[in-house]
């Protein structure tokens, strides 16, 4: 009884110090995460106004101007990546989860996939350097929307699998049991009970380009006029934040603060849409 109580006692002690540890390692992230977001806060509400939203990113040294032309330029190109990375990625889900269980080929693209997803996006920045951008001879928007979907697909590629993976076998049954092809299954039945969990990933994708600087920096550069040409360089938030927060120039690091706070908060709200629109309902 004494061993016992003994034993009991040490899984106690055991269980209270995994316990504290891991409330004082909570407790720690969230207090750095506080930190950095109370400075974003504080210094990139600060850089908001409505020349921000309007005015193109001043020349060195002057003052006054805005953020239009690289707002403009992020959401074309991230667009253009959803684009691409969309059918691709959600297509080749389908694939590996409804068809890929014993083919060869299913097994490269999970080991071709796990790579990108852990591939430094610099890496992809460079390889698309080499093939869109030193073979052309000029950076262009195409090229950087090019860079963001390789490191999109990955994503959600293996999100609508993982969410297909997760869809009742009863259900695939009761469809063939009807008559309906294994396409049909696939897009129409299991595709549609994960729609959420696609939607989610597809949002998570879209969240984790809308920052990235390395890949925009071997490929669309940056322009310091407005344009719309995804041909030529094109002027995007990561980048322009990257050069005005190195400046030695007030304004410029004001602006970059300002962008800052811009990727931030609609990375935040991408992530709130993804959790909270797009969850399954539970049933009444």
């Amino acid at each position: 009884m004494e061993l016992n109580n003994a034993i009991y006692k040490s899984r106690q002690r055991t269980n209270a110090i995994g316990l504290t540890l891991s409330m004082g390692a909570m407790v720690l992230g969230l207090v750095v995460l506080l930190w950095i977001l109370s400075v974003l806060l504080s210094n990139g509400l600060a850089a908001l106004d409505w020349n921000m939203f309007t005015q193109s990113t001043p020349a060195p040294g002057s003052e006054g101007g805005g953020l239009a032309n690289a707002i403009v330029g992020s959401l074309m190109m991230v667009g253009f990546s959803v684009l691409v990375s969309t059918p691709i990625g959600v297509f080749a889900g389908v694939y590996l989860a409804e068809y890929g269980d014993e083919s060869k080929t299913a097994e490269l693209t999970r080991f071709v996939t796990d790579i990108m997803l852990s591939a430094p996006s610099i890496v992809l920045g460079l390889f698309v350097y080499a093939i869109a951008v030193a073979t052309v001879g000029n950076f262009s928007g195409w090229a950087g929307s090019l860079a963001l979907s390789l490191i999109a697909v990955p994503v959600v590629v293996r999100t609508t699998e993982n969410m297909l993976r997760l869809v009742p076998g009863s259900l695939r049954e009761a469809a063939f049991a009807l008559g309906a092809p294994r396409w049909k299954v696939a897009t129409l039945v299991t595709l549609r009970a994960a729609k959420s969990g696609v939607m989610t990933g597809l949002l998570l994708a879209v969240a984790r380009i809308s920052g990235e600087t390395a890949p925009l920096l071997f490929t669309a550069l940056n322009n310091q006029f407005f344009s719309t040409d995804m041909g030529a360089p094109m002027a995007n938030l990561p980048v322009v934040i990257f050069q005005f927060a190195l400046s030695p120039y007030d304004n410029w690091i004001r602006l970059a603060w300002g962008g800052a706070l811009l990727i931030t908060l609609s990375v935040l709200v991408l992530n709130i849409v993804a959790r909270v629109f797009l969850r399954e309902k539970k049933p009444g």
